[in-house]
């Protein structure tokens, strides 16, 4: 063969005869390839699933991130000073109401007690001593034994006795409510911290800079504080007015709660208080929910998430989140035609309702929405549409 083309390209006529046969072989081989592509039929229009909206009243909900705190706190000060001698408690442990929790060393209190004690007795002894001079003043008087100015000192000596007696009286009163202050109990029921002073130590107490010993928290039930922005307050205000949706500082509406570490919103709870004015720095207004808190699981400063009811019921048009593009900023949907056309369709989205998305605006009950195959769309072109239904999750994990 390679013999053959030597002897083909040794003269003129021979390379003009194999530039030929290169050019039939080219052909060829071309033939030979457009030959399946030409017998086999052109695809047609990709296949897509399409459905209408679905269809329901549903009610919005609106989620806020806050955290939790007790419904009372009480820093736990002693009343009076002295040094501290027992603790009974252990910490961060649940006390009642009334539970002691410190003693302070009452020797000292109770001493003044009895000294208190014994200057009463001595005022009623001496009450006693001048009612009865005023007694045998009265007939001296009346016979002109005794002048008018003895007597009004001796009535005057009975009534300075009465006023020694109440004093008296008085100190005792505050000398055993000293003695009751060096135990230092429990004004409320919940969680207690740790303590701060060891016994030994001399503490001070009845003054504003009284020694902290501790802290307690209520936590049963807890209240629950998140911001609402400005936005957010005038929607709540004008559906309140329109009669949508009642007010939170006249009707206790719901709230759903969820810890950090769960998926549904599965703790009720109820609004009861709306702050009076917008806080100047943040522009929001602060709202508080209390929530009942048996099982102990909600703590002061832990954060979470809550829905708060964000509308009347209504009629809502619904899609899944698969059916929805995203171009750029905007959100859109593909609407199939009767002859199987897509149109592009800009649409205003609203709150994810049972697993599905709510359409406020660019979308009609009667429009068939590709559900499945968004990506094989294209707008003017063709599509193969199959009709399927949408399917809502249960209204029960409507707030998961």
């Amino acid at each position: 063969m390679v013999r053959r083309l030597a002897v083909l390209t040794s003269t003129p006529a021979g390379m003009a005869r194999l530039g030929v046969i290169m050019a039939l072989v080219v052909a060829l081989s071309a033939c030979e390839d457009a030959g399946p592509s030409a017998s086999q039929p052109s695809a047609g229009p990709p296949p897509v699933l399409i459905s209408q909206p679905a269809q329901r009243n549903v009610t919005e909900w609106d989620e806020y991130t806050g955290r939790f705190e007790a419904v009372e706190r009480v820093e736990i000060r002693a009343r009076v000073s002295g040094f501290l001698d027992s603790i009974h408690f252990e910490d961060g442990q649940v006390v009642n109401n009334g539970d002691l929790l410190f003693v302070i060393d009452p020797r000292p209190f109770r001493i003044a007690l009895q000294q208190a004690e014994a200057e009463l007795a001595q005022a009623r002894s001496r009450l006693d001593l001048a009612v009865r001079d005023v007694q045998r003043a009265e007939p001296l008087l009346r016979k002109n034994a005794i002048s008018e100015q003895r007597y009004d000192e001796r009535v005057s000596a009975q009534r300075a006795a009465q006023a020694a007696l109440r004093a008296a009286d008085a100190s005792v009163a505050a000398a055993r409510l000293n003695v009751e202050f060096t135990e230092v109990r429990s004004p409320v029921t919940g969680r207690i911290s740790r303590n701060f002073v060891s016994v030994g130590n001399l503490i001070s107490g009845g003054t504003a800079e009284s020694t902290l010993l501790t802290t307690v928290v209520t936590l049963d039930p807890i209240h629950f504080y998140f911001d609402v922005d400005e936005n957010a307050f005038l929607k709540y205000v004008r559906l309140s007015r329109t009669g949508e949706r009642p007010s939170s500082r006249e009707t206790a509406n719901p709230v759903y709660l969820s810890l950090p570490d769960e998926n549904d919103f599965r703790h009720l709870g109820l609004m009861d208080f709306i702050d009076n004015q917008m806080d100047f720095g943040t522009g929001t207004v602060r709202g508080r929910a209390i929530f009942p808190n048996d099982d102990l699981v909600f703590t002061p400063g832990l954060f979470a998430r809550v829905r708060l009811l964000g509308s009347g019921e209504y009629a809502a048009l619904m899609l899944p989140d698969s059916a929805i593009g995203t171009d750029q900023s905007r959100r859109f949907v593909y609407v199939v035609g009767d002859d199987g056309t897509v149109v592009y369709r800009p649409v205003e989205l609203g709150p994810l309702v049972d697993g599905l998305r709510v359409v406020r605006k660019g979308l009609r009950p009667d429009d068939w929405v590709i559900v499945n195959g968004l990506q094989r769309a294209r707008t003017g072109g063709q599509v193969t549409p199959e009709r399927t239904t949408i399917e809502a999750l249960p209204r029960a994990a409507s707030l998961g």
